[in-house]
């Protein structure tokens, strides 16, 4: 699996600006994509909140599959001060939920509510705040990484919101993170290959949804791998090449798009109990390259001790 790597500049100093900024917030809100609430949740912001509330948007609910959704909820809740609710950002009334559970914090204290919002690139943040502020108010894009800088809106609650840029953190770990971020479009398209993140989004699909990937595509015999499921959607699809072949790449693109726009119905990419066993695994690869590191920093000691002598 190759190892999806983004981390412009903007991204670095947006991490500083907040840190600057964070003390003095009173409830922090992270958006998040429903499909991939693990992947495209920034390991950074337990740092940088503290002990402050914090509400997690799972965003784009319309294209996740509820049941894991309620799973994610339960699991994302067992966190002492931290709630998490399903939206879809251009929705009124979800997003007024939003409000009221922001004041659920401070009982009845009629003060304003300093609030900050934060998310990884095109996870919808900018659509939220124009749905809260009832008005056009920051830049949306289907592109990853609209917002280039903090802004300061005032909320007709009572609320004072920090919008902050969209980043990343600078390793994206474990590597199976990267791809589900570029397969729900987190990031641009210079940062990966389609027939990359089409084999695995493939992969996963046969395994986890294979009703709907073969209801979509007319397919009548579930295909046994990743390659063979791109091969029969480009063959349904007509994209041949000279000498009779599949265009494999172009396949690849169009189920990445289809995905993205919800057509082969609500799906979400990782579930809680996929999370927690990446964790593990990664804390252990990460023990691994620790000791190897170790170990030849060892040999490297005792080489240039021997040539001394």
């Amino acid at each position: 699996m190759t190892t999806i790597n983004w981390f412009p500049g903007h991204m670095h100093k947006a991490r500083k600006d907040i840190a600057a900024v964070m003390p003095h917030m009173d409830v922090i809100i992270e958006v998040i994509d429903a499909r991939i609430p693990f992947s495209s949740e920034n390991p950074l912001v337990p740092d940088l909140r503290g002990s402050k509330p914090l509400i997690k948007l799972l965003n784009k609910d319309d294209l996740a599959d509820p049941e894991v959704t309620a799973l994610w909820v339960a699991h994302i809740e067992q966190e002492s001060g931290v709630r998490a609710l399903p939206v879809v950002g251009s929705n009124p009334d979800d997003i007024r939920r939003l409000a009221r559970v922001c004041r659920s914090f401070f009982g009845d204290s009629r003060r304003d509510i300093r609030t900050m919002i934060m998310g990884i690139p095109n996870v919808g943040k900018s659509t939220i705040i124009n749905t809260l502020a009832g008005r056009v108010i920051a830049k949306t894009g289907n592109e990853a990484g609209v917002t280039k800088a903090q802004q300061n809106i005032r909320l007709r609650n009572g609320i004072l919101l920090t919008d902050t840029p969209g980043f990343l953190w600078p390793k994206l770990n474990p590597p199976s993170c990267g791809y589900r971020l570029a397969i729900t479009g987190a990031l641009k398209d210079s940062a990966y290959d389609y027939t990359d993140i089409g084999l695995y989004a493939a992969e996963y699909l046969l395994k986890s949804y294979p009703e709907g990937i073969m209801s979509r595509y007319n397919i009548d015999e579930l295909p046994e791998s990743d390659v063979e499921l791109l091969e029969a959607i480009g063959a349904r699809r007509g994209f041949k090449v000279k000498g009779g072949g599949i265009n494999v790449p172009r396949a690849a693109a169009l189920l990445i798009t289809e995905l993205r726009a919800g057509l082969l119905g609500p799906i979400s990419h990782e579930t809680p109990a996929m999370a927690l066993k990446e964790e593990q695994q990664a804390k252990i690869d990460e023990a691994e390259k620790a000791r190897l590191k170790k170990e030849r920093d060892r040999m490297r000691k005792l080489r240039a001790k021997k040539n001394r002598r």
